[in-house]
C-alpha cells in the first residue's frame, strides 16, 4: 500500500492506495494539482491515467473511499453523502467507479474544501 497527503484550501489528509495499476500509476506521477468539483459530500477532478482499468466498478460506497472514475478520468474522494445516497447516508456514485484506497484520517472538514478551489496530491515515503 502507498501513503499519499491530501492537501485542500483548510486541510491536510492522509490516505492509503492499494496496489492497483491505477493506484500505482497514480502514486508515480504525484505531485499532482488540480481544481475541485464537489457533488454533495464527493470530490473529484479530472487525472487521466495510462493503466489497466481492472476492479470492481461499484456504486455504493464507505464514507472515506477513494475511487477512480474511468469513464471521465477522475479521482473521487467520498467523504459523506451524496445525491443519491439511501437513509444510510452512505455515498453513492452516480456512475461506477473502481475503488482504489481509503482516506485513514477524519475527512469531515473537506465540506469546506470549496467547489474550484486547489487540491494537491502528494506521496508520502
Amino acid at each position: 500500500m502507498s501513503k499519499i497527503k491530501i492537501r485542500t484550501r483548510n486541510d491536510e489528509y492522509i490516505a492509503e492506495l492499494d496496489d492497483s495499476d491505477i493506484s500505482n500509476t497514480i502514486w508515480l506521477s504525484l505531485p499532482f494539482t488540480a481544481q475541485i468539483n464537489m457533488l454533495g459530500s464527493q470530490i473529484y477532478f479530472e487525472m487521466p491515467v495510462n493503466a489497466k482499468m481492472d476492479g470492481e466498478r461499484v456504486t455504493k460506497l464507505e464514507i472515506g473511499d477513494i475511487a477512480y472514475w474511468p469513464k471521465v478520468e477522475a479521482f473521487c474522494i467520498f467523504f459523506g453523502p451524496t445525491p443519491l445516497s439511501d437513509d444510510d447516508d452512505l455515498p453513492v456514485s452516480k456512475f461506477p467507479v473502481i475503488k482504489i484506497g481509503k482516506l485513514i484520517d477524519n475527512c469531515a472538514s473537506m465540506e469546506d474544501a470549496g467547489d474550484r478551489q486547489n487540491i494537491v496530491l502528494e506521496k508520502l515515503l
